[in-house]
């Protein structure tokens, strides 16, 4: 019971962090999730075990010049980059060993690509023409939660058929098409009160959120899998750590991002 009060304290502070620094300004929303970013990216470094001393100057520079500016003028090339960047990852996942290499250079890069790519688009989601809409950003986390919300209400009470037992033994698709349900169910509640998109695409957010948001959820959980951990770390009590909280936005993001400012 306990345990349970501390989870539910600690996610609906969390949850009211992320709301309070999206809807207050800019600025606050910058500044929030380059710190967020920082941390998941010293939690993924003891995951893979990199040292390499340079990663964090190197991932603040990118994010730094990034925000504000496209991330790549041309459309088609931003969506290339994208998939030529998180097409392998999935395909890691259903492979019997992420294939790490052993060169430490190989893990900065992956370190980049896995974190801050993610966090770079993040941050250019609610930006349109130029004019920063704090909404969208935050209705993509309402996503994800309510999506969460109902995987783990219809899995613990419904759920029979492991989803990808190797990987996450807990997940079921049971759970699965809850949490698909709850995504698409929120897009029509979030339709009614943020008109600047079309419900037609929130449905399909929705649907990119909760497919890229499970991939990104199971392919954090092979990281910790093969790193020997139940967690990314304890920052957040009865969590876990920030990338455990965060491993679905920074896998649906950049699919957003696509869908939003490139189709």
């Amino acid at each position: 019971m306990r345990e349970l009060l501390v989870r539910t304290i600690s996610g609906l502070m969390y949850a009211a962090l992320i709301g309070f620094a999206c809807l207050y300004a800019k600025e606050s929303f910058y500044l929030l999730f380059f710190i967020l970013m920082m941390l998941c990216l010293v939690e993924f470094k003891k995951l893979i075990k990199l040292s390499y001393k340079w990663t964090f100057v190197v991932a603040a520079l990118i994010y730094l010049r990034f925000i504000d500016l496209p991330f790549i003028n041309q459309r088609y090339v931003q969506l290339l980059l994208i998939i030529s960047f998180f097409v392998p990852m999935i395909y890691q996942l259903f492979k019997s060993k992420i294939a790490l290499t052993s060169s430490k250079l190989g893990h900065y890069f992956l370190a980049l690509a896995y974190i801050v790519i993610p966090f770079v688009t993040l941050v250019q989601i609610p930006f349109k023409d130029g004019v920063y809409n704090p909404h969208t950003i935050f209705s993509i986390f309402i996503f994800i939660w309510i999506s969460d919300t109902f995987a783990y209400l219809v899995g613990s009470t419904m759920g029979r058929t492991k989803l990808y037992e190797k990987v996450s033994p807990n997940k079921t698709i049971e759970g699965a098409l809850g949490g698909l349900i709850g995504a698409v169910g929120a897009a029509f509640l979030i339709a009614h009160y943020n008109p600047n998109i079309e419900l037609i695409h929130w449905i399909v957010i929705a649907i990119i959120v909760f497919t890229f948001g499970l991939l990104g959820d199971l392919i954090e959980s092979k990281f910790k899998r093969e790193a020997g951990v139940k967690d990314s770390s304890n920052m957040i009590p009865g969590h876990g750590g920030f990338l455990d909280r965060l491993d679905s936005i920074i896998f649906a993001a950049p699919f957003v991002y696509v869908y939003l400012h490139v189709i």
